[in-house]
Formats: C-alpha cells, sequence, structure tokens
C-alpha cells in the first residue's frame, strides 16, 4: 500500500503537499481557511458570547497574504491530482471568489458552483445583514480535457429519479456528530458527513484515493472509509489530528456488498439495437417482454418490434405502452437468453465482444 493510502499526517499542509508525487489522486477536496475576517467579538442580544470563528488557523495578515497561500496550495494540488481527477473547494462570501479566481488562473476547469444551504444557519444577531444560510462550493476538474468521473445515475437515485440541482439543503453539524470536549466544539466549522457523503459518491468510485489538505477533525476521511475509498489526510493542529485519528479509528467500513451504486448509461458505448439482430446476437422473431411478462413484442428483421398495433424501436413502443414521450428500451425489455431471463440491455456486451 502506498503511504498517501488511508493515512493522515500532523503537519503544515504545503510542505507536505510538496513532498507528494504527481498525479497521485482521483479527488481532493479541500476546505481551507476563510480568512472571515471577524474583527471586533459577536455577541447576542443578551451580551453572551457568539463561538464563531475566530481561532488563529484562520487570520492572515492581509489579503495579499490569504492569495499567496491559496495560490501555493491550489498549485500543489493541481500537480498531484490525477489527469481525470477533480476538486472541490468550500468557502463563505469572505473568501470563495478568491478561490474561483485562482482556480481558474491555474487551468483548472470550472464545472459547477453548488449551494451548500443550512437549514439551521446561525442568527445575525444584530440585523445589520441578511442571515448567512449557505456556504459555497466549486467543483473543478484538473483540465478541460479530463474525463472526470460524476456519477450522474446514482446521484438521481439519490434524489427520488430526479436530475441531481447544484442546491443541496442540510443541516450544520450538530447533535452526535458535533464532536465535543468538555462541553466545547472541537472545531469551529466541522462540516456534517451528508455533504460529504454525497459529494464523494458523486465524483470517486470504490477504491479510489481522496486528499483533504485541510482534515480538521477528519470528516473527509471517515466518510471516505466509510465508503470504500482510500484517503489521506493533512493536518497541522495536533489537538485536530488526535480526534481526527481516534474518529478513523472507530469508523467501520460499509459492508462491501452495500457498496455497489448504479451504473451510468452515459458510460455505455452507444450500440444500435438492429445491430444485434444483424450480428444474429438476437434473431427476428424472437419475443421480448417487460420485467413482469405482462406484455409482449416481436423483434423484426429490420430491429424495431411490434405490440399489438404498436410497431417501432425498442425505446418507442416502450414510450407509447408507458404513455411517456420518451423512454429507455434497453432496460424495460427484457427476452429469454439461454434459458435466462436477462434484460436486452445484457446484449451489448456480446455486441462488443465481437466487435473488440
Amino acid at each position: 500500500m502506498s503511504k498517501f493510502e488511508n493515512k493522515i499526517v500532523n503537519g503544515n499542509s504545503l510542505e507536505i503537499l510538496k513532498k507528494i508525487p504527481d498525479k497521485t489522486f482521483e479527488l481532493i477536496f479541500a476546505d481551507p481557511p476563510y480568512n472571515l475576517q471577524i474583527g471586533e467579538k459577536l455577541k447576542r442580544p443578551d451580551n453572551s458570547k457568539v463561538n464563531g470563528v475566530d481561532d488563529k488557523w484562520d487570520q492572515f495578515e492581509s489579503f495579499g497574504h490569504y492569495d499567496r497561500f491559496c495560490k501555493d496550495w491550489l498549485k500543489e494540488c493541481k500537480r498531484i491530482l490525477k489527469d481525470n481527477g477533480s476538486i472541490w473547494v468550500i468557502g463563505s462570501y469572505h473568501n470563495i471568489f478568491r478561490l474561483g479566481y485562482h482556480l481558474q488562473n491555474l487551468n483548472y476547469w470550472l464545472l459547477n458552483d453548488v449551494i451548500w444551504r443550512k437549514n439551521n444557519p446561525m442568527p445575525n444577531f444584530r440585523g445589520t445583514r441578511f442571515t448567512n444560510a449557505h456556504e459555497t462550493l466549486i467543483w473543478a476538474s484538473k483540465n478541460k480535457k479530463s474525463k472526470y468521473t460524476f456519477n450522474y445515475q446514482s446521484l438521481k437515485c439519490l434524489n427520488d429519479d430526479l436530475q441531481m440541482r447544484s442546491d443541496w439543503t442540510f443541516p450544520i453539524c450538530s447533535g452526535k456528530e458535533r464532536l465535543k470536549k468538555n462541553g466545547k466544539k472541537v472545531h469551529s466549522t466541522q462540516k456534517p458527513e451528508a455533504l460529504l457523503h454525497r459529494i464523494i459518491l458523486a465524483t470517486s468510485n470504490k477504491g479510489d484515493v481522496i486528499l483533504d489538505p485541510f482534515l480538521g477533525t477528519g470528516t473527509t476521511a471517515t466518510v471516505a472509509k466509510k465508503l470504500g475509498r482510500k484517503y489521506f489526510g493533512i493536518e497541522k493542529d495536533k489537538s485536530y489530528f488526535k480526534v481526527a485519528n481516534e474518529r478513523i479509528d472507530k469508523t467501520k467500513v460499509i459492508e462491501e456488498s452495500h457498496l455497489d451504486t448504479l451504473e451510468n448509461n452515459k458510460s455505455k458505448p452507444r450500440v444500435p439495437f438492429g445491430s444485434l439482430v444483424e450480428l444474429g446476437i438476437i434473431k427476428p422473431g424472437t419475443s421480448i417482454f417487460d420485467q413482469k411478462k405482462k406484455i409482449n413484442a416481436k423483434i423484426m428483421v429490420d430491429g424495431s418490434i411490434k405490440h399489438k398495433e404498436s410497431s417501432g424501436s425498442i425505446h418507442k413502443v416502450a414510450a407509447k405502452i408507458m404513455g411517456t414521450e420518451s423512454y429507455n428500451g434497453w432496460t424495460y425489455w427484457y427476452c429469454n437468453f439461454g434459458g435466462s431471463i436477462v434484460p436486452i440491455d445484457n446484449l451489448r456486451q456480446r455486441f462488443l465482444n465481437k466487435n473488440i
């Protein structure tokens, strides 16, 4: 196993990034310091202190200092990202626009910005601004030509068969998930596992190696481990590092048989159904049927099918039966092949095998 797999290290992120070989990771999730520039202490109307982000790790001398910091770590991340890899960067209005600027200047290819809308945000106690109820994530590939991973079908299934939109609603980290010590938050900006679950499920595959250069209390590594991915994390703060180590050690991988996800239809080669007829993989006159065997159709010599008074392509006839404008005939129709009932979609591989 590589020394950059299933391991976290305590140290300066930039120094460690420089020691990593080129093209090591499939995915990077970065939650860098936000440089909030809060200034004076915040208080509630009852004069109690607001536990905002005033940690030393989030403080920079100037915007110029912060920009140099961001450019340096983003440059190293690009070097160690595989050619078909991608990166997620999260931030608030304080820093996300600066991060986007540097990403584009370094020739990353921006794919989406995603709004994480918090359904339980911290109120604006002074009533001087809108309640800050979201954070922004930028998803980018290494370059314009990268064949990045996007598990579209899994995301669609996760969203009740609707395309996943770029506005996501999750609560901020709270309750049992929020790590505390002596009644106080261990980390002021701990991210919810649900957010990382969606990101990792969407843009990586089992066995991929995921980097988090600002690991904090270990959310990215924890979720990566659960989902059967490999992880490498860097954390400068010793107390955060210790908590992250303990958290990851306690985390169990989801059972292998439960890690299967839906295959992307778009990743399958385009094969005309008629080609299967031409090659004799499926013969004219063969009966095909729906999954419950209640609907039957016959295959014609030109690859069309007939069902009662309807005729046309496997897609057109399926759509008419389902009462929709379009339908995927590859997944609707089944056939008896070698004594087994299989989707006609399975026959595509036989076509490909004949044409390799």
